[in-house]
């Protein structure tokens, strides 16, 4: 069943769950690669703070699978790859899946498994992709009773922003979020709202799916503690961080800061307490 994985993905104490996402090199950008170009060694400063799990592709899982002992964080498995996160964007974009997703979970005993599903204006044709890539992956995971998380991300135009930027605006987000309930999401992983005080209506038409929120871009620690607990206050899941922790000059005490926010219902202030300053 697909619950007893789930079982090791959310705390059992706040039936919460924190991944850190460490999949960036996955894309061919370099600016993603900020922090992490020693991925082993991210990877152990990441595990050292003890989040529920760590998102990474077949390429790197071994960093963490390899760690011995069972109180590891869970695997998360990134299973796509796209080019639409450039500044300048090449003439065809493209989402694809790897081969044999749920097999090459199995083998690395992910507990999850991560896809996309895209709106970037006047790119139907990548939102078409993800569909498909989501349709071949689904009754893969029911088979196998792997989680199926579906990652919803709403793009800004790349005229207008330049890059790989979050469009935060609630009435984009919650029709391609509930796009991602109707096609079999087990957890969804959401953008944020520029507003925050509206999350709950994430959270509401998702119905009964877990919502975890993305971080975004690179914010200050007191933006992102802010946020993240006000998040939690919404009702979210939990929350899936990348660069806000990967590219902090103390990883470690940003998670366990996130941790504390997220499991224990520490305040930003409070939290703020146990990163280096």
């Amino acid at each position: 069943m697909k619950q007893f994985r789930l079982n090791r993905l959310f705390n059992p104490a706040s039936n919460r769950c924190f991944d850190v996402a460490i999949d960036h090199g996955f894309f061919n950008e370099r600016g993603f690669l900020a922090g992490i170009e020693n991925l082993e060694k991210a990877v152990r400063t990441v595990v050292s703070a003890a989040p529920d799990a760590v998102q990474l592709t077949v390429g790197q899982a071994h960093y963490l699978q390899s760690i011995p002992g069972k109180q590891k964080p869970a695997l998360v498995l990134r299973t796509d790859v796209a080019n639409v996160y450039g500044s300048q964007l090449p003439r065809t974009l493209f989402s694809r899946m790897i081969d044999s997703p749920v097999e090459q979970a199995l083998r690395l005993d992910a507990t999850c498994v991560v896809v996309n599903l895209f709106r970037i204006p006047d790119q139907p044709e990548v939102a078409d992709q993800c569909i498909q890539n989501i349709l071949r992956l689904k009754p893969e995971c029911d088979r196998y009773a792997m989680p199926l998380m579906i990652e919803p991300l709403v793009f800004q135009s790349n005229t207008k922003a330049g890059g790989y930027m979050v469009d935060g605006d609630l009435e984009k987000i919650l029709p391609l979020v509930r796009q991602a309930v109707e096609l079999g999401a087990d957890i969804i992983k959401a953008d944020p709202t520029d507003d925050v005080s509206v999350y709950n209506k994430v959270v509401e038409i998702s119905g009964k799916i877990p919502v975890l929120v993305r971080g975004g871009g690179k914010a200050s620690d007191a933006e992102i503690l802010a946020r993240t607990e006000a998040l939690i206050q919404q009702g979210v899941a939990g929350i899936v961080y990348g660069r806000n922790i990967i590219q902090h000059a103390d990883p470690a005490g940003m998670t366990r800061a996130l941790m504390a926010i997220v499991h224990e219902g520490a305040t930003a202030a409070a939290a703020a307490k146990l990163i280096k300053s």
